[in-house]
């Protein structure tokens, strides 16, 4: 099973590709991580939300594969524990599913994006700027992977 973070925003600072390939160098074998980025709508113009978020949506459709399990990160999604997420990730490897993460911009993601997902998931109560959730998925699905095997790295 491949894991695929599909996010809008490019250029991010040093320390969120730092942080993210960390994780992504640490995940298993059978299990790894890569990151797609997605150029944002420019912002100038006084465009309307909805267009900018259409857009980013075309693009973020376009990044994915053609056959993926579609998790978006959205505030309203599902708050999972660790232990959760670890069972998520050995039910969608079971189901033989390539899982995509999908991470909006910065006025989210496009209601159409959000209706096709199979899942919607939260990483936080918290607002996190978009480059900070990218490291925080990243560890929480490298810790899932470490419970999966038994590895220390994770303690209730």
């Amino acid at each position: 099973m491949k894991l695929l973070v599909v996010a809008v925003g490019t250029r991010m600072p040093g320390w969120v590709d730092d942080g993210f390939a960390e994780y992504a160098r640490r995940m298993p074998r059978e299990m790894p991580l890569s990151l797609t980025e997605v150029k944002p709508e420019p912002r100038s113009g006084g465009k309307p939300v909805a267009t900018l978020t259409r857009a980013e949506a075309e693009r973020l459709r376009a990044a994915l594969p053609a056959r993926c399990r579609r998790v978006v990160l959205d505030e309203r999604g599902a708050d999972l524990t660790t232990r959760a997420l670890a069972e998520r990730l050995a039910g969608w490897a079971a189901a033989g599913d390539d899982v995509a993460f999908l991470i909006g911009g910065p006025d989210g993601l496009d209601a159409s994006v959000k209706s096709a997902a199979d899942e919607t998931l939260r990483l936080s109560s918290l607002t996190l700027p978009h480059g900070m959730a990218r490291v925080v998925l990243a560890e929480a699905l490298y810790r899932a992977a470490s419970l999966m095997k038994g590895h220390p790295y994770h303690r209730d």
